[in-house]
């Protein structure tokens, strides 16, 4: 099964030579770029256990191939997902798509464009460029992936294929409180962060900050609830804790965004949250973290 890995970032990277060592026909599709190359590169990744892995992986373009024939995985930003749809419609509707991206609401494109078999991955793990063909990589813990439309019985197959000692996933079939607490813990990272300008490890350093975080995760846990997501505040600022530890020093991607002026995913964060809090007439109640979500926006804005 030949994987195509659409979005050449560091997750991208670091994904594509896990996979490339292992044996796998991986072909690395840059999301921003549709020149008709096709190449092959040396990429080494820098894991937190200070082991260095090499691979020569493959390169293309999206104008290359007419058909995808295999498993298409999704490490580009979010908001290219509407546009990434109407390319792909026609050339993969029949193929399994999984999304490696962090974020509520962001399968919707797909599903608008009856895409048949769309899986959910909830990304447990942390990348950077350090150089053009060089990624630091720390995995958090297992990344769980869930069906959103198909069928649970083909998600271990799907689970098998990207599987890799050093990059883990975990078939998930309860995955949308999943996708909740991960996406309320991003929208304490994604904000916070970039705002102060600072690592991933703030919250676990600094009680004062931790404290603005709980107040945006309580937020967001109450229209979670009335989603009816079973989900309790205290489950969330125990993973935020967690993964500040586990990434110290890490700086979140919205952050990395702005520092190289380009567009952050903050709309599929706190701003969707915004946007199901309205629909349900409880905007009210997300003061916070519509107000940070704007400040984020108005930065990345002015830093562009």
């Amino acid at each position: 099964m030949t994987i195509y890995i659409i979005g050449a970032g560091a997750i991208g990277k670091a994904l594509a030579i896990c996979l490339t060592r292992h044996g796998k026909d991986v072909q690395l599709i840059r999301g921003r770029v549709d020149d008709g190359s096709s190449y092959s590169e040396m990429l080494r990744l820098k894991l937190k256990s200070g082991q260095e892995l090499t691979a020569n992986v493959k390169f293309n373009s999206m104008s290359n191939f007419t058909q995808f024939n295999g498993l298409v995985v999704l490490t580009n930003k979010s908001f290219g997902n509407k546009k990434l749809a109407e390319k792909l419609k026609s050339r993969a509707t029949k193929t399994p798509i999984v999304i490696l991206q962090n974020g509520l609401g962001i399968e919707r494109p797909f599903m608008e464009h009856d895409f048949q078999e769309i899986y959910r991955c909830v990304l447990f793990a942390t990348s950077q460029n350090i150089s053009k063909n060089e990624v630091s990589y720390k995995p958090v813990a297992e990344s769980p992936i869930g069906v959103v439309q198909q069928n649970s019985t083909v998600l271990e197959t799907i689970v098998k294929e990207i599987d890799t000692p050093e990059f883990r996933f975990v078939a998930e079939k309860q995955i949308d409180k999943i996708i909740w607490k991960k996406a309320i813990a991003n929208c304490v990272f994604n904000s916070i962060c970039p705002l102060l300008d600072v690592d991933n490890g703030i919250f676990h350093r600094s009680a004062e900050v931790f404290s603005l975080a709980k107040r945006i995760i309580k937020e967001c846990v109450l229209i979670a609830k009335k989603k009816g997501i079973a989900l309790e505040a205290k489950e969330v600022e125990d993973q935020v804790i967690s993964i500040s530890k586990m990434s110290d020093g890490q700086f979140i991607s919205t952050l990395q965004d702005i520092r190289n002026k380009r567009e952050t995913e903050i709309d599929t964060l706190n701003f969707e949250v915004v946007r199901i809090a309205k629909q349900m007439n409880l905007e009210t109640q997300v003061q916070e973290t519509k107000l940070l979500g704007e400040l984020v926006k108005i930065k990345s804005d002015l830093n562009r």
